[in-house]
C-alpha cells in the first residue's frame, strides 16, 4: 500500500528556511516589517516544499482570522436558486469578493440569514462565533435593518453595508441607485420620450425608493408630470405582470417603461406582447440588473448594469483596511453603474404606435 504523502506545514517551511514560525507567518501575510532578503528566503522554501498557507498559519501573526463573512437574504436567495431563472447577484458578489480576498490572502465565506426571523441575532452570533470573521458584508435588505446593524455594531467587528446611504454604524457603500434611475430616464428623454413609466421594486428595500427618486427627479427637471406613470412591484415576475398591465392599459399609456429589475422587465415584455405591442416600435423598455437573461430576449434589453462585483470587491478592501486600523472614508463610497445599450429602446419618432 502506498504511503500517504505528509502534508507540508509552516513548521517545515520555518525549518527549511532556518527562521522562526512568526517570520514565516509575516511573509505569508505580506506584513511590512520583513526584510526583502528574508522574504525571498522564506518564499524560496515555500516554493521548494510546495507549501499552501492555511488559515491556522495566518492566525499565528495575530488575532486575525483572514475570513470575510458575506451575508445575503435567505428567502430571496433560495427562491432565486430554485427558480433557476438566471439571476446572478450571488455570482457577482462571489466574483468580486473572492478575487479581492485572494489578492490579500483572505477567504470569503457566504451565509444566508432570514431578515424576518425573530432570532436573527442568534443566527448572526452563531456564525460569528464559529468563523470569527475579520469583517462582515451586509447586502440589502440587511444593510438597512436597524436590528442587524445595531447588533453588529455591538460586536466590534468592522462591517460594510452595501446598498445603504444612511449614516450610522458600519461603512456604507452605494451602487448609486438614484443616479442609475436618473441616468436611465435621461437615456429615454434624450430619445424623445416624454411619458416614461416606472415599475418600482419591493418597499422592503430602501434602494427601491431611491430608484423612484432618480426617475422622478429626471422627469421633474424635464418639466414632465409623473402622475399615473408609477406602478409598484416587488421584484417578482408576477408583480411585474400586474404593474405593467396597469401602466399599459390606461388611457394614455407610456411610450417607455423602466423596470426596477430584470424579472419585472421580462414581465413587461410579455404583457406588451399579449397586448399586441412591439418592443421597441410601440414601447421602449429599460431594465435594472443586466443579468444573463436580458441578453437573449427578443429584442435584447437595454439595462442598467449594477456594479455588484466591483462593489463587493471595494467592500473587501474597506474591511481589510479597517482591520489594519485605517479610518473609514469620511464620504460615502459610491460605485457607479452603467447602461448597456441594446435593441429595446428606440427614438419616439420611430415609435408611431406609442
Amino acid at each position: 500500500m502506498a504511503r500517504r504523502r505528509q502534508a507540508v506545514t509552516i513548521k517545515h517551511v520555518a525549518a527549511d528556511a532556518g527562521v522562526s514560525l512568526q517570520t514565516v507567518s509575516r511573509v505569508i501575510n505580506n506584513e511590512p516589517n520583513v526584510r526583502p532578503e528574508m522574504k525571498e528566503r522564506v518564499q524560496a522554501s515555500i516554493d521548494k516544499l510546495g507549501y499552501v498557507p492555511s488559515i491556522a498559519a495566518q492566525r499565528l501573526s495575530g488575532s486575525r482570522s483572514y475570513l470575510i463573512l458575506a451575508i445575503n437574504d435567505r428567502d430571496r436567495t433560495i427562491a432565486d436558486w430554485q427558480a433557476r431563472q438566471g439571476t446572478d447577484w450571488v455570482d457577482q458578489m462571489l466574483l468580486g469578493g473572492m478575487l479581492k480576498c485572494a489578492e490579500h490572502g483572505y477567504r470569503m465565506i457566504f451565509e444566508l440569514v432570514d431578515t424576518h426571523s425573530d432570532h436573527v441575532e442568534r443566527e448572526l452570533l452563531g456564525a460569528i462565533a464559529a468563523l470569527q470573521p475579520d469583517g462582515i458584508i451586509l447586502t440589502p435588505p440587511h444593510s438597512d435593518n436597524p436590528q442587524i446593524v445595531s447588533f453588529l455594531a455591538e460586536q466590534k467587528i468592522p462591517f460594510v453595508r452595501i446598498g445603504s446611504i444612511q449614516n450610522g454604524a458600519g461603512i456604507p457603500v452605494s451602487m448609486d441607485d438614484e443616479g442609475s434611475a436618473y441616468q436611465a430616464t435621461e437615456h429615454l428623454l434624450e430619445r424623445g420620450h416624454r411619458r416614461i413609466g416606472f415599475i418600482s421594486g419591493s418597499s422592503e428595500y430602501a434602494l427601491s425608493g431611491w430608484r423612484v427618486d432618480g426617475w422622478r427627479r429626471a422627469m421633474t427637471e424635464a418639466g414632465l408630470p409623473c402622475d399615473g406613470l408609477l406602478a409598484e412591484g416587488d421584484f417578482s415576475f408576477a408583480s411585474g405582470v400586474e404593474a405593467a398591465g396597469k401602466l399599459l392599459s390606461g388611457p394614455q399609456r407610456p411610450s417607455a417603461i423602466i423596470a426596477s429589475n430584470d424579472q419585472m422587465a421580462l414581465a413587461t415584455l410579455e404583457v406588451a406582447r399579449l397586448m399586441g405591442l412591439t418592443v421597441p416600435r410601440d414601447l421602449s423598455l429599460i431594465s435594472f440588473d443586466n443579468t444573463p437573461l436580458v441578453h437573449f430576449t427578443q429584442p435584447p434589453l437595454t439595462a442598467v448594469d449594477q456594479p455588484i462585483a466591483a462593489t463587493t470587491s471595494r467592500a473587501v478592501e474597506l474591511l481589510i483596511a479597517a482591520q489594519k486600523g485605517q479610518p473609514a472614508p469620511k464620504e460615502l463610497t459610491v460605485e457607479r453603474a452603467s447602461i448597456f445599450v441594446r435593441e429595446s429602446v428606440a427614438p419616439l419618432a420611430d415609435a408611431p404606435g406609442a
